[in-house]
């Protein structure tokens, strides 16, 4: 640059000339800027400038700059950021107007537009017969504020919606939504006025709409310089025009592509016909448009420094790849230098988690080389996370600068969690939950805390308890008790508010600050998480009166992550390593660095799918001149331009997601299919990420087998622990020699075990209780059906099945007394000295038979065991307990057993309830004779126990699979690694 101070002169007829300049994609943005900078002007002169800046990150960009490049003390310019309606930036402080000037008055605090947009939402929804919940109206508040954001950055009077005559051309739900939007804008205003205050947007277009104007009356002393500005807002191109006409003013744009052909270039925003919005230059032609000036008046930036630049040749190459659709014909004549990607690489993992680790691997190869920097840019947060991850396994701490949602930081999580088990009357999963949270009693109270919270964890498991707070005490007994009445009162003010129904959403949000400081204290509001949540509570709290009037707290969850989704958290600048970063789309602008790893180029990631707009329908916006949604995939697509631009680049994706095969993304296909095979893949990249955790050799587990010795074998064993003995002999060995015992889930459904324990002790309180009088069975099963213990779908589906079932059982105990036949016992327990060890057993019911035989008497709710089982020597526990009974195991019972039934509840044909038996008097049916049932029971239980019990042979797992269904230890005999592989 000859001249940066006095631009490029004046024109033909002595009228000075716009001072435009591009700095190409290939160079690094900053470093160049502050170099053209810093070259063209002493230092006292360069301090009295100012630099008009997008964004606050691209302030902290231009600063990192200016420290590389003056090796020593400097007086900066001023830094101004334009502000970002799109990030929530205000305008920089710089550009207020002075004291003679009449300031715009104050922006409207974000969430008091929130709530009172949600309340007007709800309202007209509510009077056009379409009412919404209190969270889904703050959602749609939301897209609402964002378009409205977007017609009055595009400076599109709201009254224009009432000239536009599209009616019939929308569907029903275009048109309600725009009747919805209509009315809403019309009170809008009102609501402004009431309180003194304007729009965020309507804001900022106003305070450069003064300050156009105080320039060009009086142009400030120093130098203004506007880089790397691409928002094309009408207020923003009014004020670019007038810094490129001061007499030290100049406008500096990022990646302006000057050798674009012609007619590419005309293609982008054509007289008739749509415009390519999806172009990455395409903001940048929109902007010149607005300006007023044409592409021929912008020059190139020739100040330079030491920042990292590719070479010219990559930008020809990335500019070919990104041509417009209807110019891609032209890749198939461009010479091999105009499609060289020169130290551009490709890697393509199988999955998210190889390309977080090769992405991690690249940026740890870089710190090899003495200082040498290195940065991810994603607009996937998930693979940054990972890949910071995967850092940490080498000791490097390197931070997103994109921050990640307040939903997902500490606080952000408690405050989701305590709502979650309020709404839900502290459910035990999502109470667990709670208590559980790592920022719940810290310090020295922690350990004795968890200590409570896994007892309460045991106690809870099963079905659900009553709902509320004093069913979780009710269910608890013990020291579980003792820790819950510690832990309750803490709980007991937000469950009692939260209990009340609707109400106003500020008395729900204060309670849950009251309820999250109990629980927390004030380590909750610490760190930048911390300030973040307390601010987002603090100013919710106060905004919430002008909301929706009441809001059902069930709703209070979803509404409470809807908001915390926006409001981002970021990492303290300086803790991360001083070489590496990891950047989003918006904080990689005007970045630089020797290796950039361009990650997640899959399709809708980047570029990402364009968010719905619920309230404006396409023909409307396109009507009204308001940006395409597809608008942002223009400038992602120019993000990636700007990324191709540093000396080393490698661009990433994965072939699939998390759940599916993944598409590539459009701009990785168009570098492919320009570059073809100049598309260089780094395979040895991929092959370290294969391997770094692949393991040396392959050895699987064996089956385990494990030999205790005599004196560790048990020499007790129940009736229905022999068919585990024998089909899966591990299994038995980890219940009683291990004594590791499965835990239920918390909160689990009713299973067929529990309604199995249900039926029986209907059951044996019917025998106990009522002598068995029909009349008495069904209306105490239907008593125990309206217990709060019972889940209310298990009680609806279950109900007409126990009902019918139940009424059989009582018909046909009537119709065998009769016959002479009775009940002689009930849920009856017992034991004998059989082989060498005690057997025990316990009946559902045994009948004195009219010969004064027993009958013993399985209830099942299902199926009952097959007859094949019982020949295989397994189902022998009818068998085994007519055993005991015959040898006088059970108390006051004995006798012959003469019969051996399951009493199922379950269907066959059209009735629920039928009697199966495993034997046959005659051996009918390939069934087993019913005399000789029991000595064949001892005789299989004699040789099971001697072969395990008494005997020396191994636990081996899974001995006989097609008898063994039980998966409670097949992780831990690591089932699967060996499972098929012996035969």
């Amino acid at each position: 640059m000859a001249d940066a101070r006095a631009g490029i002169g004046a024109g033909a007829g002595g009228v000075a000339r716009p001072r435009l300049y591009t700095i190409p994609a290939h160079r690094a943005f900053a470093d160049a800027l502050v170099a053209g900078l810093m070259r063209a002007r002493d230092p006292h002169e360069l301090a009295r400038g100012m630099v008009l800046l997008p964004n606050n990150r691209a302030v902290r960009a231009i600063t990192d700059a200016f420290v590389r490049a003056s090796g020593g003390g400097l007086i900066l310019p001023r830094l101004v950021p334009l502000g970002d309606p799109d990030l929530g930036e205000a305008v920089g402080a710089s550009l207020d107007p002075v004291d003679d000037e009449a300031p715009p008055p104050p922006a409207v605090a974000p969430y008091a537009r929130r709530m009172i947009l949600a309340r007007l939402v709800g309202e007209e929804r509510a009077r056009a017969g379409h009412p919404v919940s209190g969270a889904e109206a703050v959602r749609l508040s939301g897209d609402l504020a964002r378009t409205l954001d977007q017609l009055l950055v595009e400076e599109v009077p709201p009254a224009r919606l009432a000239e536009l005559d599209l009616a019939p051309e929308l569907t029903e739900h275009w048109r309600r939504a725009l009747a919805t939007f209509s009315v809403v804008l019309d009170r809008w205003p009102a609501e402004l006025a009431r309180l003194g205050v304007i729009d965020a947007a309507a804001r900022r277009a106003r305070l450069l709409g003064q300050l156009e104007q105080r320039w060009a009356r009086t142009p400030p002393a120093g130098f203004v310089c506007a880089a790397g500005i691409t928002d094309a807002a009408p207020a923003v191109a009014r004020l670019l025009r007038c810094v490129s006409g001061m007499a030290h003013g100049q406008v500096v744009f990022a990646g302006l592509d000057l050798d674009m052909p012609d007619a590419e270039w005309d293609a982008l925003m054509p007289a008739e016909g749509r415009a390519i919005e999806t172009h990455p230059q395409f903001h940048l032609r929109q902007l010149l448009h607005r300006m007023g000036v044409g592409r021929g008046e912008v020059s190139r930036w020739r100040g330079g420094g030491e920042g990292a630049d590719a070479d010219a040749a990559r930008g020809r190459a990335i500019a070919n790849a990104l041509a417009p659709a209807d110019f891609t014909g032209k890749w198939t004549d461009l010479a091999a230098a105009d499609r060289r990607l020169t130290g551009v690489t490709a890697a393509e993992l199988a999955t998210p988690a190889d390309e977080a680790q090769a992405i991690a691997l690249a940026l740890r190869e870089a710190l090899e080389e003495p200082e040498r920097t290195a940065a991810l840019v994603t607009p996937d947060r998930a693979l940054a996370r990972r890949v910071a991850v995967h850092c940490s396994r080498w000791g490097i701490e390197i931070d997103d600068s994109a921050g990640r949602p307040l939903s997902l930081a500490a606080p952000g999580t408690l405050l989701l969690a305590l709502a979650e088990a309020a709404a839900q009357r502290f459910a035990p999963l999502s109470l667990l939950a709670l208590l559980k949270h790592p920022l719940v009693r810290g310090g020295e109270a922690r350990l004795p805390w968890l200590d409570g919270v896994r007892l309460l964890d045991r106690a809870l498991r099963g079905p659900r308890p009553p709902a509320g707070l004093d069913g979780i005490g009710g269910a608890l007994k013990g020291r579980a008790a003792a820790f819950w009445a510690e832990a309750c009162p803490a709980l007991e003010p937000v469950g009692r508010t939260f209990a009340a129904g609707p109400q106003p959403l500020g008395g729900l949000i204060a309670c849950l600050r009251e309820a999250a400081v109990a629980l927390c204290g004030d380590p909750l509001w610490s760190g930048p998480a911390g300030r973040a949540a307390a601010e987002f509570i603090a100013d919710l709290e106060a905004e919430a009166p002008a909301g929706p009037a009441t809001v059902d707290p069930v709703e209070v969850p979803q509404l409470l992550r809807t908001l915390l989704d926006e409001v981002a958290v970021r990492p303290a600048q300086g803790r991360g390593h001083p070489r590496l970063a990891i950047y989003g789309l918006i904080e990689a602008r005007l970045q630089t660095a020797d290796l950039m790893i361009l990650g997640g180029l899959n399709e809708g990631v980047w570029p990402g799918r364009p968010a719905p707009d619920p309230w404006l329908a396409p023909r409307i916006r396109a009507t009204l001149g308001v940006m395409g949604l597809e608008r942002r995939i223009g400038t992602a697509a120019h993000d990636f331009a700007q990324g191709l631009g540093a000396p080393r680049v490698i661009v990433t994706r994965s072939r699939r997601d998390g759940s599916s095969p993944a598409l590539a993304s459009r701009l990785w296909l168009r570098l492919q299919a320009m570059a073809g095979d100049r598309f260089e893949r780094d395979h040895a990249l991929e092959e370290r990420a294969r391997l770094i955790d692949a393991a040396a050799a392959h050895e699987p587990a064996a089956r385990p087998a494990p030999s205790p010795p005599a004196q560790r074998r048990p020499r007790a064993i129940s009736v229905t622990e022999v068919d585990r003995l024998k089909a899966d002999p591990y299994a038995f060995y980890a219940r009683r020699v291990l004594r590791l015992s499965p835990l239920d889930p918390v909160d689990a459904d009713p299973t067929a075990a529990w309604r199995g324990n249900a039926v029986h002790d209907i059951l044996e309180q019917w025998w106990r209780q009522d002598a068995c009088a029909p009349d008495a069975l069904r209306p105490r099963a239907m008593r125990m059906l309206e217990t709060a213990e019972v889940h209310p779908l298990l009680r609806a589906l279950w109900q007409p099945r126990l009902r019918e079932a139940i009424d059989w059982i009582a018909d046909q105990v009537t119709a065998f007394a009769a016959e002479g036949r009775h009940v002689l016992a009930a849920e009856g327990k017992g034991t004998i000295e059989i082989a060498g060890v005690t057997l025990s057993g316990r009946y559902d019911r045994l009948d004195r038979l009219a010969d004064g035989r027993i009958a013993v008497i399985d209830y099942k709710t299902g199926k009952p065991p097959s007859a094949t089982a019982v020949r295989e020597g397994f189902s022998l526990q009818l068998g085994l307990l007519g055993l005991i009974a015959e040898r006088g195991g059970f108390e006051d019972v004995r006798g012959v057993a003469g019969a051996f039934e399951y009493w199922s509840l379950a269907k066959r044909r059209d009735a629920f309830g039928y009697i199966d038996s495993p034997v046959d008097p005659d051996g009918k049916r390939d069934r087993i004779v019913t005399g000789d049932f029991t000595t064949l029971a001892a005789a299989n239980f004699t040789d099971v126990v001697g072969r395990w019990l008494t005997g020396t042979e191994p636990f081996t797992a899974k001995l006989v699979p097609d008898y063994a269904p039980y998966a409670e230890y097949d992780q831990l005999m690591r089932r699967d690694e060996w499972y098929g592989r012996d035969r």
